[in-house]
């Protein structure tokens, strides 16, 4: 009996790897050495669709999203609030007759009859309107940071429904890559059970796997239209994801530092950056709240014109300059309850910030844990353990062909290996997952969208 060379039946066969090793099982001819793959973030990128990049998502979103607009809107509103907190009072016209007799009604009978118009002006006392000018801007910032941490907060839930996304459809390709090995195993079990070499249990547990991955592809297809619906939400649009892939880039392995997180936290987590804003506006509120007892002043400046009497005699037209100021006697009900207060809504942002500081620390080092291990785990499966149960398969499937495997032992063997490629891709997802809540809670999402906190733009 002569063999036809492997070589030429899988270049005749245009078959290669697995599948080929399962054609070449049924026709009973040596096997061939199984590939040894690829890494998960190679395998992720197929040639159906074109490339979906994080970036013209991002963009899309800070274009569209209705929170990231209404916070917009918000933050401009707040911009137009600060010119109308230092501005004066407007000023009072009046215009009268003053000590008209009122038996006669007329103009020329009294000395002191005149037909009057006046100014008026208050002055707060000084300081007072720079400090309200001063609240007002603390406000704009905080509800400028407040954008901020609205856009950072929202391109992380786009980040991580990319990463879903990406899983779920690398998952649906090695799902299918599975089902059509399975698929070739059946056919094989089957010519075997034919000729008396299998069972018949073989050939059911063959469909029945070959069928539960149909099941796990519906599956998919519905996680899949979960995913594209929602990151359709954040975009505010209803968008068709079937024929693009996400793309994930290689991981970094480069440590990462917790106390220069922190730091940048500190320095740029748009979260933070607001409620120093609002102890720096709480602090200008109580120096206001302690000029309260500190009078304001009614400038008024009235013009009268008197007509000449009833001889003829001409009267001379007057002019009044007054000056009047409240007296805050009622400091011990109304300033010192203003005061207590402002330095209770201080006393309470600097309590805040300061939760806020203990629980960013907690969450990074939490985050980074995740990300380490998950990047340990996806080295693992790429340099040991998927290499090691692709040989064993291939090694399964040379047995398998002398009997010296059972059937249930050579489909523990494939799904074995099925099951290590989702788990490094998993790997892969949740240490870019990780990666995004670092990014929000350093506040780098909003960091890279916008720019520097310094840059006033904030222009989507």
């Amino acid at each position: 009996m002569s063999f036809v060379p492997i070589k030429s039946v899988l270049q005749r066969s245009g078959m290669r790897g697995a599948r080929a090793a399962l054609w070449l099982i049924a026709a009973g001819m040596p096997l061939p050495a199984l590939p040894a793959g690829s890494p998960p973030q190679a395998e992720m990128r197929a040639a159906a669709g074109p490339v979906l990049a994080f970036a013209e998502i991002a963009a899309e979103a800070l274009r569209s999203n209705p929170e990231i607009q209404a916070a917009l809107k918000e933050k401009q509103a707040a911009q137009h609030r600060i010119a109308p907190a230092g501005a004066l009072d407007d000023p009072m016209l009046e215009a009268g007759v003053l000590n008209l007799p009122t038996d006669t009604l007329r103009l020329d009978r009294e000395d002191m009859t005149m037909k009057m118009i006046g100014l008026s002006q208050r002055f707060p006392y000084s300081g007072k309107r720079e400090l309200r000018r001063n609240i007002a801007a603390r406000d704009a910032e905080s509800v400028s940071h407040g954008f901020r941490e609205t856009v950072n907060r929202v391109l992380r839930e786009i980040k991580i429904a990319y990463y879903d996304l990406a899983l779920t459809v690398e998952t649906q390709r090695l799902t299918g890559k599975n089902r059509a090995l399975l698929g070739q195993l059946l056919k094989v079990t089957e010519s075997r059970y034919a000729v008396g070499l299998s069972t018949q249990a073989d050939v059911l547990k063959a469909q029945t796997q070959f069928t539960k991955m149909l099941d796990e592809l519906l599956r998919l297809d519905r996680e899949r239209a979960m995913t594209e619906a929602e990151i359709g939400r954040l975009l505010a649009r209803h968008g068709d994801y079937s024929s693009v892939l996400p793309a994930l880039p290689a991981p970094d392995d480069t440590p990462f530092v917790l106390d220069a997180l922190e730091k940048t936290a500190l320095q740029q987590r748009p979260q933070l950056l607001a409620l120093q804003s609002i102890i720096a506006r709480n602090e200008r509120a109580l120096d206001l709240a302690r000029k309260g007892s500190l009078p304001d002043f009614d400038v008024k400046l009235s013009y009268g014109q008197r007509d000449n009497s009833p001889t003829g005699m001409k009267r001379p037209d007057l002019v009044t300059f007054t000056v009047a100021m409240n007296l805050p006697v009622w400091s011990e009900t109304k300033t010192e309850p203003r005061i207590a207060e402002a330095q209770a809504m201080r006393g309470q942002a600097l309590d805040m910030l300061r939760a806020q500081q203990h629980d960013i620390r907690a969450k990074l080092h939490h985050q980074i844990v995740a990300s380490q291990q998950n990047l340990k785990s996806l080295r693992l499966y790429e340099r040991d353990i998927l290499p090691a149960a692709r040989l064993t398969l291939e090694a399964a499937l040379a047995a398998y062909q002398v009997n010296r495997v059972d059937f249930m032992g050579l489909l523990d063997n494939q799904m074995s290996v099925f099951n290590f490629e989702i788990g490094s891709a998993t790997a892969l997802v949740s240490y870019y997952k990780a990666l995004a809540e670092i990014e929000f809670l350093t506040g780098k999402l909003a960091e890279d969208a916008l720019g520097p906190v310094a840059d006033a733009g904030d222009k989507p």
